[in-house]
């Protein structure tokens, strides 16, 4: 590899170089220790001193090596550059070893030596040398995946990386750290190494090599620990195995890094439901430090301002705002984004502010010494941002962005008019928006449905009305301070308002505005409609269980016990799951969107609902529930931390688990009375899951005495029942008809009622200091663990129904189903666009997540398969998996795989040679012919894959019909019982398969078959013996076939054969295969020419040499132990 010259003032110090090859301009050095070769003439006391003495050398060169940071730990061999009189040298490449290193020396002596002799000085030699080496160094770059900041540093710890663990080529390196890993009590220092797909570590210390290699996707815990020895590490928890590194340069930086590339892994493989055309998941090859560090900057950017996921974070500057209800300046920052202006104080609770660029109408900058930006919105109303640096070239960029905004958006405004007079260029464009709008009103609700079904009647005004009234005051106030609509300024003040709760006649609007709906509805004028008109009339299992669901939907309230509430829920309902057919429609969705039309527009309540389930509660909606569970883990973290005596008195957590989920997917609206429940939606709008956790919280608190009480589940779940039953709203001016809380009071009651206002302030001055970052961080701790853990149910359940049909113990069935998954996502690793990718589906059935294909299973069949070593097993193996794959398409799932595997273990000598005998009659049997002669009997995989895939075609009705037979659950309609017993009731029909149904093998398959039988006996110890006994049995079986034939058909060429196989004997495989292809052509032309398996059967068993070998035991637990260690160098290899 060729070196950024670098001077090096000793050419030989510590006497840690040899020279082997020098001339005028260059010397080409060793490092001592590698390569140590004996001389001549010493005594043997004498060689074995300086023997040990050079072991002793190498491994402290090697030791050095790995521990230091210099280009000398990369390659043991380097070329340094010199010039005559002169003391100095230039490092310019090194070598892993000799053939590299002599190339490189080769290249110089060609092209560099001759041009030298031109110059006049050293210092003109120098420069030419320099230029040059920098010039290759330019052109190597152009192809490599260095893109970071020191190219140079990160070329050497390719190399590194490359030589060291020895991953394919594909494989991207993202980045490196010096650091120690843990060997018990011992810490190693050594190098670790982070890629799209493997967490690598490197450590080589007087002479103990340590090297390890965890993929992302079999990590279970990754956090950050400390404890008496460590001060701070980085704890890794893998398959059950431990690992811990320390002593880094940036630990949170390294964290943060190693949590955002397991996250991926595990999306991109484990969790297809929610990854939905992520370009950075679609090829793990764009993968970079700088950008997943930017990736993750606006991922929290989005989260916090409640921004469309869509927005990229491209500029922060350090600021003032002058806030004008407070008169003074606030530090803090100014986030920039595609298409909004953002700023938040130091302090992320003093004050914020969302700017949408489409509300923007001018960009202003101050001729002061205050390096002012002023923008100017629709509303009369102005930010001025002051000490801003380099603010004049910000104001030239926000005016551009503001010209394409305004192109982009229509003007549908959240603020005031500035005036009547005001002329706007895209008045057209509102007259066509409030146009469709007014066709959409035909079918869809304009208002919410606590204004049609409860307006508020102020004549008769009475102590609830009343304090509405001063609620809504105490908001009139705010907003006359602070702005109203989507740029208002967000204070302290402003969530102490919504703790006490949000007015009924403001809450659809301030909801829209905490959750960010209101700018996907900016964003996307008419979608709704649209949507509404397209899903219209749509059938699915959606649709069906939307349905069913539609009278369960807070059925004691007045508008949904008619049509207008029924049909609006409808919609919405079937809107949502027509626009994101990955969720369609989860259970507690029709719960939280009746809510969420009682108080918002039919519009903006389908907008809140994208907003709920694409962004505030992520993954939450989908079969798995994932991001339910990961929140579960995270509520049961918390209460870990903040409640330790309950944690110490339940026996399982496992209980806040399961009485804890209906909060997290209704928002407490299941369990709370209904009045009381749209507070706690309030102030979820505002401060999104932290919300929910802090309640979660201070509801254990408050029953705290009561559940340490409680002697089991039952009593304890009891006793939270009955104190949801008494939470109250006593402020609701909903009518008591309609309140749920009022239908349980009971004066005489001796449970005290608590106030939903009273029990929200509590949890936030207990819990309130919890920061975002640290739930975000807790998320995705968590949801590497639940994730695993899914997988881990997922294999049991396999192992569990495939176990009932092989004699595989269950711990070499879990190894193999762990060798069997990773080659699976060896693919997922490596081949972008491998088809099979797409097959992973964690709705289907557990034996259905994981299917290989052709290809995946010849590299397997060649790690574990005792039949491995016959020269066609590229043939075996492609017509194993043609039998395997009954439906034909092209795929097998483990029990297929497991039930093959388990035969050549553990079968009997029938069961063995029923398994080759169907290998070579159809549907298994295909003629094989590779395109390239020089390759024999291996197969290219373009060659594998076609001929997996030649089958008998059927029409498309039978095929569909047989998908559905084969999966009942993969239709859209419903899981159908019948299909599923009749697939049950084939498969055991299957068991009882008898050979005497197996068809006859003709006569090309028979030459096949002991071809097959001879390619087997290849290199066993008794060859010579397996060799003259299958000669014998085709003798037999041919003769057998002469005589039962011979009157009619007097002119048998079955002699012939018989000479072959005759002939064959004692000869090698190679000239019995030539024997058996040389058959006269007169065989061919008779149809009628065949064998039954009886009659193989019977005539093998004549012979105790191929019983002996069929039935000779295999040492299982050492094959799968072989193919686990080899799996990932077999796989670089092909």
């Amino acid at each position: 590899m060729w070196l950024k010259p670098e001077e090096v003032l000793l050419k030989n110090a510590l006497k840690l170089w040899l020279m082997e090859r020098s001339n005028d301009y260059f010397v080409l050095q060793r490092r001592r220790g590698y390569g140590e070769e004996g001389g001549g003439g010493l005594t043997e006391e004498s060689f074995h001193l300086i023997d040990s003495l050079f072991i002793a050398t190498g491994l402290l060169v090697g030791t050095l090596d790995s521990v230091l940071d210099s280009t000398a730990k990369v390659a043991p061999f380097r070329i340094l550059h010199q010039t005559p009189d002169s003391q100095v040298y230039l490092s310019i490449a090194c070598g892993a070893n000799r053939e590299e290193i002599n190339k490189h020396w080769d290249w110089l002596e060609q092209n560099i030596m001759k041009t030298l002799s031109v110059f006049d000085s050293n210092e003109d030699i120098t420069n030419f040398v320099q230029g040059k080496i920098r010039g290759l160094i330019a052109e190597e770059g152009k192809q490599s995946f260095a893109k970071e900041d020191d190219p140079e540093k990160f070329r050497e710890a390719l190399l590194k990386f490359e030589k060291y663990f020895g991953l394919p080529e594909q494989e991207k390196l993202v980045t490196y750290y010096s650091c120690s890993y843990w060997k018990g009590r011992v810490p190693c220092q050594g190098w670790l190494y982070l890629s799209t797909n493997f967490l690598s570590f490197y450590s080589f210390l007087l002479g103990s090599e340590i090297k390890l290699i965890i993929s992302w996707d079999a990590i279970s815990r990754l956090e950050k620990t400390s404890n008496v020895i460590l001060t701070e590490s980085i704890h890794v928890c893998s398959q059950g195995e431990n690992h811990y590194f320390s002593m880094f340069l940036h630990i949170n930086q390294t964290y943060l890094l190693m949590e955002q590339l397991a996250n991926y892994a595990i999306r991109r493989l484990f969790d297809k439901e929610t990854f939905d055309n992520d370009p950075i998941l679609d090829d793990p090859l764009q993968i970079t430090k700088r950008g997943l560090e930017n990736r993750a900057h606006s991922e929290q950017f989005n989260a916090f301002f409640r921004l469309p996921k869509e927005e990229t974070l491209k500029e922060v500057h350090e600021c003032f705002l002058w806030v004008p209800f407070s008169h003074f300046n606030t530090h803090g920052k100014m986030c920039i984004s595609e298409n909004y202006i953002c700023f938040a104080s130091q302090d992320g609770n003093l004050c914020s502010v969302i700017i949408p660029l489409r509300e923007v109408l001018a960009i202003d900058k101050t001729n002061d010494s205050s390096k002012s930006v002023i923008v100017s919105i629709k509303g009369k109303t102005a930010f001025r941002f002051s000490e801003v640096k380099e603010f004049e070239q910000l104001v030239s960029k926000l005016r551009l962005k503001c010209g394409a905004a305004s192109t982009q958006y229509h003007d549908i405004s959240t603020e005031v008019p500035i005036s009547s007079d005001s002329v706007d260029p895209s008045d057209n464009t509102e007259v066509q928006s409030l146009t469709c709008q007014r066709e959409c009103s035909k079918t869809v609700n304009t208002e919410a449905l606590m204004t049609v079904f409860h307006p508020q009647n102020l004549e008769t005004l009475n102590s609830k009305m009343l304090k509405e009234k001063m609620k809504e005051q105490s908001w009139n106030i705010l907003f006359a301070e602070c702005g109203r609509g989507v740029s208002m300024f967000r204070t302290k003040k402003t969530r102490d308002l919504v703790v006490r709760g949000i007015p009924e006649t403001l809450r659809g609007e301030l909801w829209m505005l905490f959750s960010g709906a209101v700018n996907d509805m900016a964003a996307n004028p008419g979608y709704y409609a649209e949507v509404v008109e397209q899903s219209l009339g749509t059938c699915n299992l959606a649709t069906e269980e939307i349905e069913r669901d539609l009278r369960r939907s807070l059925p004691e309230h007045p508008a949904f016990q008619s049509d207008t509430g029924i049909s609006a829920l409808r919609r919405v309902l079937t809107a949502y799951a027509f626009r994101n057919p990955k969720i369609g429609y989860c259970q507690a969705m029709n719960i939280l969107t009746s809510v969420l039309l009682l108080y918002a527009k039919e519009e903006e309540a389908f907008w809140l609902l994208v907003a709920v389930c694409e962004r505030m509660l992520p993954d939450y909606f989908n079969r798995r529930i994932i991001g339910a569970l990961v929140d579960q883990a995270v509520f049961e973290e918390l209460i870990r931390d903040h409640l330790p005596q309950l944690t110490e008195h339940m026996t399982d957590m496992t209980f806040f688990s399961s009485v804890s989920l209906s909060w997290f997917l209704t928002l407490f609206i299941s369990v709370l009375p209904i009045e009381s429940a749209v507070n706690v939606v309030d102030c979820f709008f505002y401060d999104g899951i932290k919300a929910i956790l802090q309640l979660g919280l201070a509801i254990l608190d408050y029953n705290l005495d009561k559940l340490l009480a409680c002697k089991d589940d039952a009593e304890a779940v009891t006793a939270l029942n009955r104190f949801f039953d008494n939470v109250t709203n006593k402020d609701s001016p909903l009518p008591s008809s309609v309140q749920q809380g009022s239908n349980v009071s009971d004066e005489k009651s001796s449970h005290i009622r608590v106030d939903i206002t009273d029990l929200i302030r509590e949890s936030n001055e207990k819990y309130g200091n919890m920061r975002c970052e640290d739930i975000h961080s807790m998320r995705c701790r968590n949801r590497l663990y639940v994730i695993q853990t899914l997988e881990e149910t997922t294999k049991q359940n396999v192992l569990r129904v495939v176990s009932q049909d092989v004699k595989l113990s269950l711990h070499e069935l879990d190894e193999l189903y762990v060798i069997f998954k990773k080659q699976l996502f060896f693919s997922y690793y490596w081949c972008l666009s491998s088809p099979v990718l797409k097959h992973h589906d964690p709705s289907l059935p557990y034996l259905e997540q994981y299917q290989i294909d052709c290809q995946q299973f010849r590299v397997l069949y060649h790690l574990l398969s005792p039949w491995a070593h016959s020269a066609n097993r590229d043939s075996l193996a492609l017509w194993t998996f043609r039998l395997l794959d009954e439906n034909s398409d092209c795929l097998i799932n483990f029990k297929e795989f497991s039930s093959a595997i388990d035969i050549m273990y553990n079968g009997s000598f029938t069961e063995k040679l029923k398994l080759l005998f169907k290998l070579h009659i159809p549907p298994a049997y295909t003629e094989v012919k590779s395109k390239d002669p020089s390759k024999c009997d291996e197969l290219s995989k373009e060659e594998l894959l076609y001929f997996s895939q030649l089958h008998v075609s059927k029409p498309a009705k039978e095929k569909e019909a047989e998908s559905v037979k084969k999966s009942p659950e993969k239709g859209k309609g419903k899981v159908d019982i019948q299909a599923y017993l009749s697939q049950w009731q084939d498969e055991l029909l299957k068991k009882e398969d008898n050979i005497k149904d197996l068809p006859r093998m003709n006569q090309s398959q028979f030459i096949q078959f002991s071809k097959t039988l001879y390619n087997l006996f290849h290199e066993d110890p008794d060859e010579e013996s397996l060799y003259q006994a299958i000669a014998v049995v085709t003798s037999l079986l041919l003769r057998m076939e002469e005589v039962g034939r011979k009157l009619q058909s007097p002119q048998s060429s079955a002699k012939g054969f018989s000479s072959a196989v005759g002939a064959s004997r004692g000869s090698s495989e190679g000239q019995t295969e030539s024997h058996l292809e040389k058959e006269p052509s007169s065989l061919r032309e008779d149809p009628q020419w065949s064998f039954a398996f009886e009659q193989i059967l019977a005539s093998l068993l004549n012979e105790p040499a191929l019983v002996k070998f069929f039935e000779k035991p295999i040492d299982v637990k050492a094959k799968l132990e072989n193919a686990k260690t080899s799996q990932l160098s077999s796989r670089t290899k092909m």
